[in-house]
């Protein structure tokens, strides 16, 4: 029997080729975008008798991440089984290249072409070669939830905020291939200590609380607690919850018919004076301002 090979064209697949004109005016009219910017996006699940062919290789890096299946590609001579859980990212090369569905135990794979202005410089900076080989990631929820991102940004059309929303999160999804372990569920205590910290804090907006009281729920004292909460997030713990308060605030103040004195009060503060004050510290303008702004 005759198998015919396909290039796309997957029950369920999802696809987005960018016209190479779309791709030259970004990069022209926002230079920020050309050192890399999405040229091709897909999402091929069970593609059997999937091919491709490059007898002059591809201008664009490839980067393939398999989930189910196998699959394979050769770059000129040399030849390298995909399974699952792995990824590669092929380099741009002018080399003979292919690659495809195993015929066995086909492959669904995600996959985004992207090119830039020097793309030599670019994997040579990541350390990115042609004889790389595939690579072992758990997997990668964070990757997959950016690749969706670019892809109904890309889908809704080509203005473009969609294309600069795409690609900026372009970086942000090849860091959680490049460094998987900063991506993984599978944290330390520590990080979920301070995640559990921040999530009482969205829930205790009203109230006032204190270093001790949420060092005192994962059992640290107050020093170590507020240690591994900057190192987090960057900040200290109140510092932190007062961000999170004036945050509110502010989408309180954009309701219609609220006085400042009702939103401080739904933030924990008793004196809207204090609140005023404390509101102007961060927002540079105070909530009567801010929200004669909004209404304007």
């Amino acid at each position: 029997m005759v198998k015919n090979k396909r290039r796309d064209g997957f029950e369920g697949e999802k696809l987005i080729s960018l016209p190479e004109a779309v791709c030259t005016n970004l990069v022209k009219n926002y230079p920020a975008t050309s050192q890399i910017y999405i040229t091709h996006i897909g999402y091929f699940p069970k593609a059997t008798f999937h091919h491709r062919q490059r007898r002059n290789g591809c201008r664009d890096n490839i980067l393939v991440y398999c989930m189910r299946g196998k699959g394979w590609y050769k770059i000129g001579s040399n030849h390298y089984v995909v399974a699952p859980n792995q990824f590669v990212i092929i380099p741009a090369t002018s080399e003979y290249l292919r690659y495809g569905a195993d015929e066995d135990d086909p492959w669904t794979i995600y996959w985004v072409h992207f090119s830039g202005k020097d793309m030599n410089g670019f994997n040579k900076s990541f350390g990115i070669g042609v004889n790389d080989g595939p690579r072992q990631i758990p997997l990668n929820e964070k990757g997959l939830e950016i690749w969706d991102t670019m892809y109904q940004s890309l889908a809704m059309g080509y203005s473009t905020e969609n294309l600069c929303n795409a690609n900026l999160c372009l970086y942000h999804f090849l860091a959680t291939f490049l460094y998987p372990d900063k991506y993984q569920h599978v944290q330390q205590l520590e990080e979920n200590c301070i995640t559990q910290a921040i999530l009482h804090m969205r829930r205790e907006l009203h109230a006032k609380l204190t270093v001790e009281e949420m060092a005192a729920k994962h059992h640290l004292s107050a020093s170590y607690f507020s240690t591994l909460f900057r190192k987090a997030t960057g900040m200290p713990p109140i510092d932190y919850f007062i961000h999170l308060k004036i945050q509110k605030a502010c989408q309180l103040l954009y309701k219609d018919n609220i006085k400042v004195k009702e939103v401080a009060e739904a933030v924990g503060y008793d004196d809207p004076y204090y609140f005023s004050r404390l509101f102007k510290k961060y927002m540079n303008v105070s909530p009567e301002q801010y929200k004669a702004m909004r209404e304007k």
